[in-house]
């Protein structure tokens, strides 16, 4: 681990130490503990830069993009920057994003970014992990090639840009609007100097966001006296231009020591950007700034406290906890204004907008997570979410910056609105959502044509049938339990038989999901190791991996495989078996233990099925197992995409002691606690309506250690605790979960069938765990 002196307009507001890239092992912030760079290399695509929580700014460095790993613009084992855009994705799969490039540089005028061979063709530049730094709501770096060292920070809504330039170099400042990451392409872009210390714009592309439009304003601590615009490397008259390769650059015969811009975004229009800017930063403190954004982290980040010896696992669990506020990320002004997927402005619209939702990704536990730390929060995302069903007539399937990019499969914004509801989130309209849920399952797309008709969807005329026929079966798990809470009860049956469909996939003969025909066959041959990644039967994954895809009736699941004992031993296989995947699966498929892949979301819930057959303690071992494996705070510490939250949020639930493996009847199924204690502030009586009162849940686990992973015996609210599950109003009433750890299984706990997991009751209905 390297470590280097620190800016000193970031010395100014550190409070403690810094432990990697600028801090010390040892700070009482949680703040502190945070690395960003963990994620950054191997396959965790995560974003490096400046942003506050859920803003809709993360200012940062882009790479020259080489391929699948630079979906965020950064990975860690580059060594050349192109410069420094305003919005970027964390953690996904497809790259987009990217827009409004700046990057300083000396020399003459270059308008294209260069090479990787040799970057100062363009106005790239080599840079080193040395001589950068990164701290939430900072970032810095040397540019080697021109002696400049780039400051970033940020707001909710403004990048603010500081550089250091060489005394006397003759020195450029490009702002790039061609440049963009992955699939994004620029369709019409526009830029002006408005004055002296003005220049605004706008980007309209197309790439994952089939149509995103972004307008921006830029502010000078310096007067722009030289100023050009370009279309790519050809010069044009005047102040402004219109085109698919605008570019505009500052230039200073002689560079003065400093030069500060904030850069504000809007999806409405460049007036309101200024708006932005001057609404969040109206001077030019960037050490107050950069303060301000530490602080709101801090206070995020706060909201759970772990009590530990084992100093990775405080910065893995700090990092993974930031990890998972980046996203969703505001789409709104200042002043409350959005653009809807319609393209409409909304002026007024009672809530706050929030865009990028990995919903595939994150309704596991990501969006259950936020309902238990951000109740402040969880209101807006589900109304942001109900604007679009208005606008577009469906719910959104992965919404970004107002469009509808369709990716993955499901219609999984119903598990967060329908988690909300039972969990007594009130701040949305509940005959809204319910319209919405049944108005998103009920469409032909996407081989829904097939469900409704009560059939099964056939793998010769659906791609992916399987995994869509399962993930729209636990979606419709979830309306019959908005069903039955609205006491809709022809719903709640019709809901409920869809969420069984499941059973219409499964091969009895073999205990695997299998791909069936039109005819009503199975598909044959059939390899449950086989993975095509995008034309076979399943979504980035298996047989092997799908076959456990039943989040939502476990117990169905057991009865299917033939009992508890057939259950736990097809499980137990499941982290053993070997074979070949073949040559076209994908790369998310990661992580691997046996055919068991960590690295994609689809398998996290599958380690929390043990005590539904009564086998707790096999949890723990696999939980432990994972955690060990497949997170620690290098760069390439994480198993596969971070995926917006996904693969954090699972760490956070597991290291805590317990997982929400239905996502939506607040039943969290015990695990192993990988910390001495764990202090979460549920709720604030401020944002949530009093319901919690803000109180703390406290999770403490006694004789802990590396051995010591196995649950002996338990106390809730200091009375014996038999149950292998808690449920999500305890956690709200607050007090304390007691746990005793020994190195040898206690296969007792938990084993009663009274004191398992359950997803529904025999009688009467749903298991509303929550209320």
């Amino acid at each position: 681990m390297r470590k280097i002196v620190l800016a000193t307009s970031i010395l100014l507001f550190i409070a403690g130490p810094a432990f990697r890239h600028g801090y010390a092992q040892k700070a009482a912030e949680p703040v502190s503990f945070v690395d960003p760079y963990i994620g950054t290399g191997g396959h965790g695509h995560v974003f490096l830069g400046a942003s506050v929580p859920y803003g809709a700014v993360q200012v940062g460095p882009n790479n020259i993009v080489k391929g699948w790993d630079w979906c965020s613009g950064y990975h860690y084992s580059d060594s050349v920057l192109t410069g420094f855009s305003q919005m970027h994705l964390s953690g996904t799969g497809i790259g987009d994003l990217g827009d409004v490039l700046i990057m300083p540089y000396t020399g003459v005028i270059r308008t294209s970014p260069g090479t990787q061979k040799d970057p100062t063709t363009g106005y790239g530049s080599h840079y080193t992990h040395q001589h950068e730094k990164a701290l939430p709501g900072y970032y810095s770096v040397q540019l080697e090639d021109y002696g400049i060292r780039a400051e970033l920070t940020a707001t909710e809504r403004v990048g603010f840009h500081k550089y250091h330039f060489p005394k006397g170099a003759a020195a450029h400042i490009i702002i790039d609007l061609q440049e963009g990451i992955g699939w994004d392409e620029p369709v019409e872009a526009f830029i002006r100097l408005k004055d002296a210390y003005t220049i605004e714009g706008y980007r309209y592309s197309k790439g994952w966001a089939v149509d995103q439009r972004v307008w921006f304003a830029i502010r000078s601590s310096t007067p722009v006296k030289d100023w050009s615009v370009y279309a790519g490397k050809e010069r044009r008259p005047g102040k402004e231009l219109k085109g698919k390769n605008v570019k505009g650059v500052i230039s200073f015969a002689a560079a003065p020591g400093q030069v500060s811009l904030k850069v504000g975004i809007s999806p409405v229009s460049s007036e309101a950007a200024l708006a932005n800017i001057m609404a969040e930063i109206p001077g030019w403190d960037f050490a107050k700034t950069a303060k301000d954004a530490r602080v709101k982290w801090n206070k995020e980040l706060s909201r759970i406290r772990i009590e530990t010896k084992d100093e990775a696992a405080r910065r893995i669990f700090y990092t993974a906890f930031y990890h998972t506020m980046i996203d969703p990320a505001l789409f709104n002004d200042h002043d409350s204004a959005y653009r809807g997927t319609d393209k409409k402005v909304y002026t007024r619209p009672g809530f706050v907008n929030y865009s990028v939702f990995s919903l595939w990704d994150i309704y596991r536990s990501c969006a259950p997570l936020a309902t238990l730390v951000h109740p402040d929060r969880v209101n807006d995302f589900i109304n942001s979410m109900l604007a679009i069903y208005k606008q577009q007539g469906r719910l959104p399937v992965w919404p970004l910056m107002g469009n509808e990019t369709d990716c993955m499969v499901g219609y999984h914004a119903v598990p967060l609105i329908v988690d909300a509801y039972t969990k007594g989130y009130k701040g949305f309209d509940a005959d809204l959502a319910y319209e919405a849920v049944k108005a998103s399952s009920m469409r032909d797309a996407q081989g829904l044509n097939y469900v409704k008709d009560g059939g099964t969807i056939p793998a010769d005329k659906v791609a992916e049938s399987v995994s869509k026929a399962l993930e729209y079966a636990v979606d419709d798990w979830c309306i019959a339990e908005m069903a039955g809470s609205l006491g809709r009860e022809k719903d709640l049956s019709y809901y409920l038989r869809r969420a069984a469909y499941y059973k219409n996939y499964f091969d009895s003969t073999i205990h695997f999901v299998r791909p069936k025909l039109s005819d009503g066959s199975w598909k044959t041959p059939y390899d449950p190791f086989q993975a095509i990644h995008e034309k076979g039967d399943f979504t980035e994954g298996n047989g092997w991996q799908y076959t456990w895809l039943v989040p939502q009736d476990v117990e169905g699941l057991i009865r299917l495989m033939g009992g508890d004992e057939a259950f736990t031993q097809k499980l137990d296989s499941l982290f053993v078996v070997s074979g070949s995947m073949g040559g076209e699966a994908s790369p998310d498929i990661s992580g691997l233990i046996g055919m068991y892949a960590h690295g994609n979301e689809p398998g996290h819930h599958i380690i929390y099925m043990y005590p539904f057959a009564g086998r707790q303690w096999k949890t723990a071992e696999k939980a432990r197992q994972v955690i060990r494996e497949f997170y620690t705070d290098r760069p390439d510490g994480l198993a596969g995409n971070e995926d917006c939250g996904a693969m954090s949020s699972w760490y956070i639930f597991s290291s805590m002691g317990f997982y929400p493996e239905n996502p939506a009847n607040g039943v969290y199924v015990l695990g192993s606690p990988l910390f001495d204690k764990v202090t979460m502030r549920v709720g604030d009586p401020r944002n949530d309506g009093g319901r919690s009162g803000g109180k703390t849940f406290t999770v403490e686990a006694i004789n802990n250690s590396a051995a010591n992973i196995y649950i002996q015996s338990a106390e809730l609210n200091g009375r014996p605790y038999t149950k292998s599950y808690i449920l999500h109003r305890d956690l709200l009433a607050g007090g304390s979960l007691r746990l005793v750890m020994g190195d040898k299984p206690n296969p007792d706990f938990g084993k009663d069938p009274a004191d398992r997991p359950k997803s529904v009751m025999t009688a009467g209905g749903l298991f509303h765990a929550a209320r």
